[in-house]
């Protein structure tokens, strides 16, 4: 069997294909890499990148110039006091590429020449291209090493699941970070390694996101997250038809799916996977439950306790989630395994119970809380948060009773203006933690 030693920056049959779309224009793959080669000129060897683009194209660009440069990109899905310590332990002498720092070594003086660019570079399998990080949803973030051909297969495949090597010359918007694993392999990197192209935004709010959608050529996917797929809906916005719909970080209801469907008028796939794995898996929520692992992974089951391992995965990795599977290359997620909670001998997931509270009407956002009983909180029941401006605790409780189990009817219900989630809708455990903190004692 011959191992591949090299795999491309970019998979562009042709120099002058589309890479990025910034505000409707085209950024062609010999601008890209001419781009890059002038910020790889600035940076040193062997160094640690900390790639804090919001712009996706600087984004890209800063990742590609420190691959080709031989150095490494850190990137965190936030800079938390928390997180830049870790970043400090990890690599002392980082230093840090932003866009003011991208646009400062594009507006240098050094023309564009159709014949400077003549070929891809390619870079070594084995090289380490980055250390990601966890979210911090459950507990503080931790980095784990990829290796660029670790990635290029994991982003083929998904390009492959996705009907995104069919030569349209597709177009991916992205609601989500690029320095998140999820945004980085689904907007950025499957782009590269697709032959397609992606918008250079970050669109957040309903409008901006039907902007973003209309402003770039079809065919177009839209990668997003459940959260930011819920406002878009519970917006009066008539947003764009797109030609497929991508979501991940949270499992997507079925009923939100069949919404977005009928509303965008596509087909949505929802990815699984983790930044320990990378994707492992897809559905399509509106007709099934179940998942289909990518070509290559194999799980095994060792009592609850389920490890990935073949294809991309360089090791085998313990997942944290609690899976069953139903058929060859099939399972489905019954959540996190540090998700369930039991009371007076009842077991229900946290993430059942913020589904129903999301799916009361009038509530714009929630999540249940349960508190680590082996420490001194000031919470020490099932605690609800929830943003819903319309509702009393009264009308809500009576909704609740209506869609739960009573044992597991939240004491108290806290009613707060905004949930702190991060840019991919999550909820980081020290935000929550803070949160409860700052509500002692409220009811």
């Amino acid at each position: 069997m011959t191992t591949t030693t090299h795999f491309p920056l970019i998979t562009h049959s042709s120099l002058d294909a589309a890479v990025a779309y910034r505000n409707g224009s085209v950024i062609t793959a010999r601008q890209f890499l001419h781009d890059t080669d002038k910020v790889a000129s600035t940076l040193p060897d062997k160094r640690h990148i900390l790639n804090t683009c919001q712009d996706r194209y600087h984004f890209a660009l800063g990742f590609a110039a420190t691959l080709i440069a031989d150095c490494i990109s850190l990137m965190p899905s936030s800079l938390t006091a928390e997180t830049l310590r870790s970043l400090q332990s990890l690599a002392p002498n980082y230093i840090t590429l932003d866009d003011d720092e991208i646009n400062k070594h594009l507006q240098a003086d050094t023309p564009l020449h159709q014949h400077e660019i003549t070929k891809i570079p390619q870079v070594k399998a084995s090289q380490l291209a980055a250390w990601v990080f966890t979210s911090g949803s459950t507990g503080s973030p931790v980095p784990h090493a990829k290796r660029w051909g670790s990635l290029v297969k994991n982003v083929r495949i998904e390009g492959e699941r996705l009907g995104l090597l069919d030569g349209a010359n597709h177009t991916i918007i992205g609601t989500v970070p690029p320095q998140h694993m999820y945004g980085f392999e689904s907007t950025v990197l499957v782009a590269l390694q697709s032959g397609n192209a992606f918008d250079a935004g970050r669109p957040f709010y309903p409008a901006d996101i039907h902007n973003a959608i209309t402003a770039t050529p079809q065919p177009r996917l839209l990668v997003t997250t459940p959260y930011h797929l819920h406002s878009l809906l519970a917006s009066e916005i008539e947003v764009a038809a797109v030609n497929l719909i991508v979501s991940a970080t949270a499992p997507l209801p079925k009923e939100l799916a069949v919404e977005a469907e009928s509303r965008l008028q596509s087909h949505l796939l929802e990815i699984y996977g983790c930044t320990e794995t990378g994707q492992l898996a897809t559905r399509r929520p509106a007709e099934s439950a179940e998942w289909q692992l990518f070509d290559g992974i194999q799980l095994t089951m060792e009592g609850e306790k389920v490890t990935a391992s073949g294809g991309h995965i360089e090791r085998p990795i313990t997942i944290s989630d609690r899976l069953e599977i139903t058929r060859h290359n099939h399972f489905i997620l019954h959540g996190r395994s540090e998700d369930m909670i039991n009371i007076a001998g009842k077991r229900s997931s946290l993430s059942y119970l913020n589904h129903q509270a999301i799916a009361v009407e009038g509530v714009e956002d929630a999540v249940f809380f349960m508190p680590n009983s082996k420490t001194e909180n000031p919470i020490s029941r099932l605690t609800l948060f929830v943003v819903a401006p319309t509702l009393d605790r009264r009308s809500l409780m009576q909704a609740l009773r209506d869609r739960i189990d009573p044992v597991f009817l939240p004491r108290p219900i806290i009613f707060v203006d905004a949930l702190p989630r991060s840019k991919t809708g999550k909820l980081p455990q020290a935000a929550l933690m803070a949160l409860v903190e700052a509500n002692a004692g409220k009811s």
